[in-house]
């Protein structure tokens, strides 16, 4: 037996499916009243959580209903995805991603060849760790939540609009659905940039309804720079802390909160179109000044999250992100974690 549901976020649908014995995990009552307020892009008053400050993660629990949800076999938790839930029309999906119960006979024997297939990508820097694999018209991404242990195997169709994972038979539930989440983050990079959608590894913070979205390289402090706009501006509120969707629509660039918002329990249902966006570098001094041209151009690219050996979709981001760069104010801070860092990038980006 199949169940599925649909999500919607970032101008894609999105269909996801399990096979039994994989279930979804029902919503207690209370996720299900927060569910119905992030879906309408209320404000839950869930915090950026930056790596000093993980004792956070627990008010963040609390405030999203997730405090006390013990994993279940089998039940996978799409609760970060039931903001963004819609009915199915009928309509086609733009992709769709499966979770099956067993390993098809083909790939089980294709796997015992599996020196012989062509790598394409290695995200191993740091775990968790995932290979992706040309096998004739396939991609298969292999994931390792640590060395030398196999989480499971992603299989897409050549365009990415079709996916197929296959946990390994000894993974629960809960490291299952972490490499379910990065499946359809990979299916979205992909299926994302033929639709004019892409998405950012970066922070997102909502005020005088517009976003301004901070990133730069991991450790330079998006999510403490967030942090510090919502305890010193008012009418400050969190878009999205690690990876809004953004895509020009009417003419403007707009950003849109997804299920996937790394630490930080931040699922809205919202977009705001976009003001600035500020690349963050640490430094002795808050100083602050204009990116143009190339300068705006390299910055932005680097945050695009995406799989950068495929030349097709790298053909489809590129005009998108030079479109950035030319038409969005972009700006470079060099700042310290502190309270004047946010006047000096406020008085720049709005004024």
């Amino acid at each position: 037996m199949i169940k599925g549901r649909r999500y919607y976020f970032g101008g894609l649908k999105v269909d996801v499916a399990v096979e039994e014995p994989w279930d979804f995990r029902e919503l207690l009552p209370e996720e299900k009243v927060i569910a119905e307020r992030l879906s309408k892009g209320e404000d839950i008053g869930v915090i950026p959580v930056p790596a000093d400050k993980l004792e956070d993660l627990s008010l963040n629990e609390q405030l999203t209903g997730k405090a006390g949800v013990k994993p279940q076999r089998y039940m996978l938790d799409f609760s970060q995805y039931a903001p963004f839930e819609v009915p199915s029309d009928g309509s086609s999906a733009d992709f769709s991603l499966t979770i099956r119960a067993d390993e098809p006979e083909w790939l089980i024997e294709a796997e015992k060849e599996k020196s012989s297939w062509e790598k394409v990508v290695a995200v191993d820097e740091i775990p968790p760790f995932y290979f992706g694999y040309k096998l004739a018209e396939k991609t298969i991404y292999e994931f390792f939540p640590v060395n030398d242990i196999s989480a499971g195997l992603l299989v897409l169709n050549e365009d990415s609009t079709v996916g197929e994972y296959y946990s390994r038979p000894r993974m629960g539930s809960r490291a299952t659905m972490f490499q379910v989440n990065t499946s359809l983050m990979i299916m979205f990079t992909f299926v994302g940039a033929t639709k004019g959608s892409l998405l950012l590894h970066s922070s997102a913070v909502r005020h005088g309804g517009e976003a301004n979205l901070f990133f730069g390289v991991s450790g330079t402090g998006k999510s403490t720079h967030s942090r510090l706009w919502l305890q010193y501006v008012e009418g400050t509120d969190l878009l999205n802390d690690d990876n809004p969707v953004v895509r020009f629509e009417d003419g403007r660039l707009w950003a849109y909160g997804t299920p996937w918002s790394g630490k930080t329990l931040c699922y809205r249902n919202v977009k705001a179109p976009v003001r600035a966006m500020v690349r963050l570098e640490q430094a002795p001094e808050n100083v602050i000044e204009d990116l143009v041209s190339l300068n705006a151009y390299a910055s932005v690219i680097a945050a695009v999250s995406t799989i950068r050996w495929n030349s097709h979709i790298m053909d489809l981001i590129i005009p998108v992100v030079e479109k950035i760069a030319m038409e969005v104010p972009c700006w470079q801070l060099r700042c310290r974690p502190d309270e004047e860092a946010v006047r000096v990038c406020k008085a720049a980006i709005e004024g």
